[in-house]
This record gives C-alpha cells, structure tokens and sequence, in this order.
C-alpha cells in the first residue's frame, strides 16, 4: 500500500467527499436503478443500463477514496523546514526564460488544484523543485521541453 502524505485540512475534505457519496449519491443511483427496473424489459431499457453504469463508477470511486483514506498519513505542519524545498512549502520561482514570478505551493496528489496555485509533488516540476534551496537555479525536464527556473522564496 502507497503511503499518501496530506494536511488535516484535506483528509477532512476526502472523508466529506466519501460521506456525501455513501450518503446521498448512493441513495440516488438506487433509486434511479428500481425506477428504470419497474419499467419493464431490462434488455433494452437505455435507463436502466446508465444507471447501473453510474453505480459501477460510483462504487469505483468510493473504493478510492476509502483505500486514499487508509493510507493517508498526516503531514505534521510543525516540522516543516524552510531550508530547503520539501512538501508544503510554498515555493515562489522566476521562469528565466519569460521571466515570470509563480508561486506553489507543493502538496500531495489528492489535495493538487492548479486553480489555487497547489501543484502534486509528484509533477516534473514539483519534483525538480525537492531540495532545492533559495537562489539555486535548476534546468527542468518537461513534456514540452526544458525550463529553467530560480528559487526565489521557500515559505510555509
């Protein structure tokens, strides 16, 4: 089993995720289930046959998050080091080429949301970036090519 590094913050969020799915989703698809069964011929019944789909999809994801949920082990917010980058600091680096600031913060897969600047440290940058201490540059491979990046500020 994968061990899965998170905050409280979003092993929290999972575990409200997997309640609304047993919960309410659940409920849902069972009774979209009986509803398309008491129409008759399940042969050929569209209804019945998305539904069941549905429910395959449904039951899939809750086996994720269960299994997400049990190897999950919360990261200690205390112990977390500024020296040099590691997950959950958030990491301010200059792209030389453009010469655009950005900033991420490093967090584990299940909590990654590029929308609020939080990036999986398992991504090719993420990773280029372990390590590393303010002011080192360092040349990252990506699918698109090479970008070299400097670290500018490592904070938490």
């Amino acid at each position: 089993m994968t061990i899965t590094y998170m905050t409280e913050e979003g092993l929290r969020k999972l575990k409200e995720e997997l309640v609304h799915l047993e919960s309410v989703q659940r409920p849902e698809i069972s009774r979209q289930i009986a509803e398309a069964r008491d129409k008759g011929d399940l042969s050929e019944n569209a209804e019945y046959d998305a539904a069941k789909e549905a429910q395959g999809i449904l039951e899939g994801k809750i086996a994720q998050l269960k299994s997400l949920i049990a190897s999950a082990r919360i990261i200690d917010e205390s112990s977390i080091s500024t020296d040099e980058i590691q997950i959950m600091n958030k990491v301010t680096i200059k792209n030389l080429k453009t010469k655009k600031d950005m900033t991420y913060t490093l967090v584990s897969e299940s909590e990654a949301d590029l929308k609020s600047g939080k990036i999986s440290v398992n991504t090719p940058i993420a990773q280029g970036l372990l390590g590393k201490k303010v002011g080192d540059k360092v040349d990252i491979q990506v699918p698109s090519g090479t970008l070299s990046f400097e670290v500018l500020d490592i904070s938490i």
